[in-house]
């Protein structure tokens, strides 16, 4: 099994690489999604985020609004610090626990972990191999802005509130550009594809020969 973290700015591009990698056959895991799961109406760590953020970011239901919650936690770092210690020691164990899942049905997966605060968080040993998806700022902004319905000044500042881009590059083991146009993207992805399947090969022969 080979285990790659793929990230990347806010609108980079990431979930266009990650759908043409799924449909060569890799294995996806959204972190995200890890965490709305962990974060479920009930759960420890649900009860861990009320106690600390009070029942204002419930929904009438119970559930958390993440939107409530990004607010509080977007323009405050102690408190960002504060829910990734309680939600990312679950979301590791939920990832590990799908990984065994994958393993059963196919122990020569290629599995992409979906992780847009990959280095932030701290998550690289988790991974074999490292991806990070590149858009210059401007086409992010672009995107955006589309994409969101963001005016330019609301989506700078989200691109400045992430790490920023040139210092996630030097953490990866590859950078991947995806500012062109999208049959450029496919060729590239093309490539990439045959790049990760030679590195399972060279995971699972040095697995087959260890004492």
């Amino acid at each position: 099994m080979l285990k790659v973290g793929l990230t990347g700015g806010i609108a980079s591009g990431k979930t266009t690489v990650t759908r043409l990698l799924v449909e060569k056959g890799a294995y996806h895991i959204d972190f995200d999604q890890l965490a709305h799961e962990v974060e479920k109406k009930g759960s420890s760590v649900w009860s861990e985020i009320v106690k600390n953020f009070g029942s204002s970011i419930l929904e009438a239901g119970g559930a958390i609004n993440r939107r409530k919650l990004a607010e509080i936690v977007f323009t405050n770092p102690d408190k960002l610090k504060l829910l990734n210690r309680i939600v990312h020691p679950a979301v590791i164990e939920e990832w590990k626990k799908r990984l065994r899942e994958i393993e059963v049905r196919d122990k020569n997966a290629i599995v992409l972990g979906d992780v847009p605060l990959l280095f932030e968080a701290g998550l690289k040993d988790l991974f074999d191999f490292t991806i990070v998806v590149y858009t210059p700022p401007d086409i992010q902004v672009k995107r955006l802005m589309e994409r969101n319905g963001f005016t330019e000044e609301e989506a700078r500042l989200r691109i400045a509130n992430q790490m920023p881009i040139e210092e996630k590059i030097p953490l990866a083991d590859m950078v991947f550009d995806n500012s062109l146009p999208l049959e450029e993207t496919k060729s590239r992805v093309d490539t990439l594809w045959d790049e990760l399947t030679q590195r399972q090969r060279e995971i699972h022969l040095k697995r087959r020969i260890s004492p």
